[in-house]
């Protein structure tokens, strides 16, 4: 008989929920909400929000142009932005809530700080991610973005150095990165900003991976947390797949080999989906 696991813990972090229960929150108060960017990368919810009249701010340029209604109110979401978009929506003079994660918070306390010293900072992370453009824009010196560990070693850093990591990037690999950097010779201040729920979903993954002859994946396409949990959990089990949906495994044809699948989900995976997914595993074998 085919056995299933759910990785634990798995889904919406603390970060992630705190900002979606805030925009139904506001939804509420009848206002026209707008979010700075999707609230999180799931379509899902994405367009639940959009169905109950959220309105996506894209980008700064778009946010520049807008003329928003005066009793608009702009969500900041939990990746955070630079000091030059909270400048900007001042000049809007709108209400603004602001959900940014407590541990993103934390990084761009660190990058201002350090950079205050005069220090150089090094962003361990993917440099078009919306965190890690938040990030840098608390920058006041020069700032290095660096994706893996060819790019830490190929770069030419200059000055005394404070490393910071995206909060979803892979502990093992930031480790790595570390390490090269500083085999280089660098004076280089080494703060790990990966967060604590970051770490027990990809070590949660990593532990069910090895013992499952399947891993399923849920997350939407543009979470970088999601990716992160796929790249750990094919790994270690060479039948991974990543899905959005239940809908996503309909044409998918499950090997007689398999007996126990595992599954995991990405933090912005809210707790229905994470369900709906296993209902169907389990009622249809696919």
């Amino acid at each position: 008989m085919m056995e299933i696991k759910l990785a634990d813990p798995s889904g919406f972090c603390f970060g992630v929920k705190r900002a979606v229960d805030g925009v139904y929150e506001k939804i509420g108060s009848g206002r026209p909400i707008f979010t700075y960017g999707p609230i999180v990368h799931n379509e899902t919810v994405v367009h639940d929000l959009e169905m109950k009249g959220v309105r996506v701010i894209e980008d700064r340029e778009s946010l520049e142009t807008l003329d928003l209604p005066k009793d608009a109110c702009i969500i900041i979401r939990a990746h955070g932005v630079g000091r030059d978009i909270y400048s900007l929506l001042e000049s809007k003079a709108c209400e603004v809530a602001d959900f940014t994660c407590p541990f993103v918070k934390r990084i761009h306390d660190t990058v201002l700080k350090e950079s205050g010293k005069g220090r150089n900072i090094v962003v361990v992370g993917n440099p078009v991610h919306p965190e890690v453009v938040g990030i840098c824009g608390w920058c006041d010196t020069k700032c290095y973005v660096v994706k893996n560990e060819e790019e830490a070693e190929n770069t030419v850093f200059e000055g005394d150095l404070t490393i910071v990591s995206q909060t979803t990037f892979q502990d093992r690999k930031f480790s790595q990165i570390v390490e090269i950097i500083n085999k280089k010779g660098y004076n280089a201040n080494v703060v790990n900003t990966i967060c604590s729920a970051t770490k027990d979903r990809q070590d949660a993954a990593r532990v069910l991976s090895k013992e499952a002859d399947m891993m399923i994946v849920i997350g939407g396409s543009a979470s970088s947390n999601t990716r992160r949990l796929y790249e750990i959990a094919s790994e270690n089990c060479s039948e991974t797949i990543c899905i959005q949906k239940p809908d996503d495994l309909i044409n998918y044809k499950l090997p007689e080999s398999v007996k126990l699948i595992g599954i995991t989900a990405g933090a912005s995976t809210p707790q229905n989906i994470i369900e709906e997914v296993q209902k169907y595993v389990r009622g249809t074998n696919f």
